[in-house]
């Protein structure tokens, strides 16, 4: 008899485990990621970077950071086991109009496998004065620094630095400094083919944790509040090996709300709201793996007794958001500026039955990563400095957007504000995993 009282429990947690883990891609252990991490790091130095510094002119590189102060640069050149740089480590890349590109540190130790030491105490003592010997003996024509105004990424040269830099360097070479600005920004922003190839996976793994955790499963109206939900997706994130890059939102859209409710700022949103059934939910969600990060926004409702099917306001809702991405994308022309896209997309969709705004950001490295800014939600005319960055391929965004419709049956606007992470590239723009194109309904339609 206890036998068979055991069954249920038995079926119980197998339905858990296939339901919480076999959907989602194996997160790799840490060592094989570790592999994994550096051998994407060596192919982007060795094939990516000669062909980046040679498109941006620059014949030299010298990056420069001290322990726990890293430029934003230089973290995404540290090898798997160095998490973070030692006493001072300087890299120099230098790339001759004949001859081989060299990666050089002048440091006191090769950083990893990646770059060979060069600095050898007996013959230099001050460390500067062994860069300075490497500057002498290549004779660059340009040496690019991280100095930037409209990209903190590309901005990493601390004050201190770049005086000790600039101190050591002669008259000549001191003429040959420049920004490294565009080179900084086009490391940043340029993917490889192996991470093409694995980024896809990633985003998929941030979509199934959406479906997971917005589902009958998690969410139980009357009792389960947005902050549960939020709490849930960090934990889960965190039980799976994975980061995130920010903490996770969950907003709420209903009926009862005022008719200009959508203009609400994030900032000023119910800290803990608990759902109930009719409420439209909204999620900002993304996770970092094997360097490389996810942002997606989606919608799912939650079924009220005797509905079967999201209210026809709602998809008609929905449709124009997948409209106004539509649109956003089918502007992404190599060489033009993020505030051409901007304008260019606004234009297009002026006199619809929706109003629009688009905030559009490059993704990769870092969430907010380098490259042409397309909007900001407050600024919808263009966004000086960053803004007018040009479009290049092999590059990645995360499409960012909402579309404000009237909902004849909430008497009031509903704001669809969705996110998702995709690629340009040769042949134009695609998403690395898909969009959401329905409001997926808690529960699931069966």
């Amino acid at each position: 008899m206890t036998r068979y009282l055991l069954l249920p429990f038995f079926l119980l947690l197998v339905y858990n485990a296939i339901y919480t883990q076999s959907y989602l891609p194996q997160v790799l252990p840490l060592e094989k990621q570790a592999k994994l991490v550096d051998e994407i790091l060596e192919d982007r130095l060795d094939n990516l970077l000669p062909a980046l510094m040679q498109r941006e002119g620059i014949d030299m590189w010298i990056i420069i950071s001290r322990e726990y102060n890293e430029d934003p640069v230089m973290k995404t050149m540290l090898p798997s086991t160095w998490l973070s740089a030692r006493r001072r480590t300087i890299m120099v890349f230098h790339q001759p109009e004949k001859g081989d590109f060299e990666k050089i540190a002048i440091a006191r130790y090769d950083v990893g496998k990646l770059l060979k030491g060069e600095w050898n105490l007996d013959v230099f003592p001050d460390q500067w004065e062994a860069l300075v010997s490497i500057i002498k003996d290549r004779n660059p024509k340009k040496i690019g620094i991280n100095v930037s105004k409209d990209f903190a990424l590309a901005d990493g040269l601390v004050h201190t630095e770049y005086s000790e830099l600039i101190a050591k360097l002669s008259a000549t070479d001191q003429e040959k400094v420049v920004s490294a600005q565009s080179l900084a920004i086009a490391w940043l922003e340029t993917r490889s083919e192996r991470e093409l190839e694995i980024y896809p996976m990633i985003c998929h793994m941030a979509h199934q944790i959406l479906q997971e955790g917005l589902s009958e499963r998690h969410i139980h109206p009357g009792i389960t509040t947005t902050d549960d939900v939020v709490w849930w997706l960090r934990q889960r994130v965190n039980d799976l090996g994975l980061d995130t890059w920010f903490h996770p939102s969950v907003s709420i859209q209903r009926r009862s709300n005022g008719k200009n409710d959508f203009l609400r700022s994030f900032s000023k949103r119910p800290e803990q709201q608990v759902i109930i059934k009719g409420d439209l939910l909204h999620v900002d969600f993304g996770i970092t793996y094997l360097r490389l990060n996810t942002d997606q926004q989606q919608h799912f409702y939650v079924l009220q007794d005797g509905e079967s099917e999201v209210p026809a306001g709602l998809v008609e809702a929905f449709n124009n958001g997948n409209k106004l991405q539509d649109v956003l994308t089918s502007n992404f022309v190599k060489g033009r500026s993020g505030n051409e896209i901007l304008k260019a997309t606004l234009d297009q969709v002026k006199g619809n039955k929706y109003s629009a705004s688009v905030y559009t950001h490059p993704i990769g490295l870092h969430g907010h990563a380098a490259g042409p800014t397309i909007g900001m939600w407050d600024q919808q005319d263009g966004v000086k400095g960053r803004g007018d960055y040009p479009l290049y391929e092999n590059t990645a965004y995360s499409i960012e957007l909402f579309a404000a419709t009237e909902v004849a049956e909430w008497g009031q606007i509903v704001r669809i504000m969705l996110e998702e992470d995709g690629v340009f590239g040769e042949d134009g723009f695609y998403y690395l995993d898909g969009r959401q194109k329905e409001i997926l309904t808690i529960p699931r339609k069966r």
